[in-house]
Formats: structure tokens, C-alpha cells, sequence
């Protein structure tokens, strides 16, 4: 398999991923301190919405690279 066929179907997953999850979260680490030997941190969640167009979006241009992308030479 070629570089451009790997990306389609990363592109693919990644969409299916998008729409099956509608989302991801992660922790973000805002505030650090210290005070002698006792250390403070504050940790957010951060949480990102994945539009539903942008899932369906990703599976069609993953598609189109994986149907017409070997086709332009």
C-alpha cells in the first residue's frame, strides 16, 4: 500500500471515529504552585465537540482519495 492509500483510511477512521464519539476530553494543567515543600496544581478537563458535518466530511474525502487518488497519474 502507498503513503496516499494509508492517509484515505486514516482520514476514514478518523471520521467514523468523529461521528461515533461526537467528541474528545483531555486534561489541561493551568495553574502550578509552590509554597515551601507543599506543591499545588489545578487540572481543567477540556472537552472538543466534533461537528457531525465534519464526520461525514472526512469519510467522503477519505473515500474520494481512496477511489480517485491513484487515478491522476
Amino acid at each position: 500500500m502507498n503513503a496516499l492509500r494509508i492517509a484515505a483510511i486514516a482520514v476514514i477512521v478518523a471520521g467514523v471515529l468523529g461521528l461515533a464519539y461526537g467528541g474528545f476530553s483531555y486534561t489541561k494543567e493551568t495553574h502550578k504552585g509552590q509554597l515551601g515543600p507543599i506543591e499545588l496544581s489545578v487540572s481543567e478537563k477540556q472537552t472538543i465537540n466534533v461537528p457531525v458535518w465534519a464526520g461525514v466530511a472526512a469519510i467522503v474525502v477519505g473515500g474520494a482519495l481512496l477511489i480517485f487518488g491513484g487515478r491522476a497519474r
